[in-house]
């Protein structure tokens, strides 16, 4: 009986983890569906895909409080961290799964 709690708890949990896949759904419309657009108004015009995990994760953070800046879009990032209230490990799936997204040559 344990056995088979500990499956079920266990199996709940990989349920309940964050899907970065499914999470960067809501992304597509700027970044495309493989990350390679430069998002309107950023500087440098710089793609997201394979970019490093640990500075998604920052500029996601830095966007929820409103203080990241990388150019024009950055009251849509604002507003779009608002409505799409991402849990901070929902942050680090979606950072995940972009950065392992083959960057733009």
């Amino acid at each position: 009986m344990k056995k088979i709690l500990l499956g079920l708890a266990l199996a709940s949990g990989c349920l309940m983890a964050a899907d970065g896949a499914e999470i960067f759904k809501k992304c597509i419309a700027c970044h495309g569906a493989k990350a390679e657009r430069v998002a309107p108004g950023s500087k440098g015009g710089v793609t997201i895909a394979g970019m490093d995990k640990t500075r998604i994760v920052e500029q996601l953070k830095g966007y929820e409080a409103g203080t990241a800046d990388n150019g024009g879009a950055k009251a849509i990032m604002y507003a779009n961290m608002k409505n799409f209230k991402l849990t901070e490990a929902d942050m680090e799936a979606v950072a995940d799964y972009i950065s392992k997204l083959p960057p733009v040559k």
